[in-house]
């Protein structure tokens, strides 16, 4: 087995093409992490996810600790057995979930002491218990125990809640369980503001992880903030380990992401479309609801390979959707991740020939076009099998 580490194979510009290689297998970056919060991609079976080509996925250690608890899950033979899922799995810390609580949560220098939103109950979480609970979890890649601010907040909130985040990753640090082929991420904070990213990212690499992911963007501050961001943040992360924005994002936001030199992406974005009748496509996104796909013998798009493109129309979709039938939610979630993944590949193969900037202006060019014509659409919906 060999050690956890990432390595370039090619850069153009800022975007990097690597390779992350894990104790459950490499995963080619950058890549997208579908959703899995409790042990699953909400509506889909993990064939499916597979089918897409994804390599890695998510869970949480907030939702997990609740039910059906992390010794639980350890006594099942760990997370990538209990969901059936031999590839990498990276869980949050649960640091997000509690902070978004409100004022179910009370928070000190130690840690955090919440209430479920279950059923009430009490819990703690500290960054050596959150540690511990992912350890239990077989995470292949552990996160830090942080704190994340809502913004917009005044900078010296911020200031103080990155530097409680900082102390908090040193512990999540001495918590940590050393293996082959796992790893641990620090999380770096410090809102907008560019100096306090800069010495959130000098703390952390003098702490020393295996990863390095960015948090506390994506909670409504805009694109073009979000950009700038990390314009300032990413140049200074260190640059022979995986970068992690956490929470992103639309396929613009990746794209950008990418070329500004970042590896690893998670959202909720397109399985939560998903089960809302939205489609994302090459086209921009589509609204399965509205009343002009309910005779349309077309698939999606032409380009996907899905079972929702390759057995069944935007008629038989909408539907599934007016319907409320869970097929819907189930086969537009499949669709979904299978674009976003496509989308990385096709990002990926660019960076390794040197084309990135060419393709970032074809797909934003694509993605603000209007819907495909009936001559652009050549592959017919397939009969179904005898």
């Amino acid at each position: 087995m060999s050690r956890f580490h990432w390595t370039c194979e090619s850069t153009d510009g800022d975007a990097r093409a690597g390779m992350l290689h894990t104790a459950h297998g490499p995963v080619a970056t950058p890549t997208f992490m579908p959703v899995g919060t409790v042990g699953t991609v909400k509506a889909m079976t993990m064939d499916a996810v597979r089918s897409t080509g994804a390599g890695i996925v998510l869970g949480n250690t907030y939702h997990l600790m609740l039910r059906p608890g992390a010794e639980r899950v350890r006594a099942l033979g760990g997370l990538h057995r209990f969901m059936d899922w031999s590839g990498p799995i990276l869980t949050d810390s649960g640091g997000f979930q509690v902070m978004s609580l409100g004022a179910l949560r009370k928070l000190d220098q130690d840690g955090v002491t919440f209430r479920s939103h279950i059923d009430g109950s009490y819990h703690r979480l500290t960054p050596e218990i959150s540690t511990d609970i992912q350890h239990a979890l077989d995470a292949t890649i552990t996160m830090c125990f942080d704190e994340c601010p809502a913004l917009p907040a005044a900078p010296d909130a911020i200031a103080a809640s990155m530097r409680l985040s900082m102390r908090w990753a040193a512990r999540s640090r001495e918590a940590f369980v050393p293996r082959t082929g796992y790893g641990q991420f620090g999380i770096v904070q410090g809102g907008t503001e560019a100096d306090l990213r800069a010495e959130s990212v000098q703390a952390l690499t003098d702490i020393g992880f295996e990863g390095y992911a960015i948090g506390g963007l994506a909670v409504g501050e805009g694109q073009e903030l979000m950009f700038a961001t990390l314009d300032t943040t990413v140049p200074l992360m260190p640059r022979n380990a995986p970068r992690y924005l956490m929470g992103v994002g639309t396929p613009d936001d990746l794209l950008g992401s990418v070329q500004r030199g970042v590896d690893m992406f998670d959202c909720v974005m397109p399985t939560r479309a998903g089960r809302t009748a939205r489609a994302y496509t090459e086209r921009g996104t589509l609204n399965l609801r509205n009343a002009r796909h309910a005779t349309d013998t077309r698939p999606i798009s032409p380009h996907c390979d899905c079972l929702a493109c390759s057995r069944h129309s935007r008629a038989y979709l909408h539907h599934l959707f007016r319907a409320n039938e869970i097929l819907g939610p189930m086969l537009l979630t499949w669709h979904n991740i299978a674009y976003y993944q496509r989308l990385m590949r096709q990002i990926r193969e660019a960076i390794l020939e040197g084309r990135l900037d060419a393709l970032a202006t074809s797909l934003r060019a694509e993605w603000a076009a209007e819907d495909w014509t009936e001559d652009e659409m050549p592959r017919p919906i397939l009969p179904p099998v005898p």
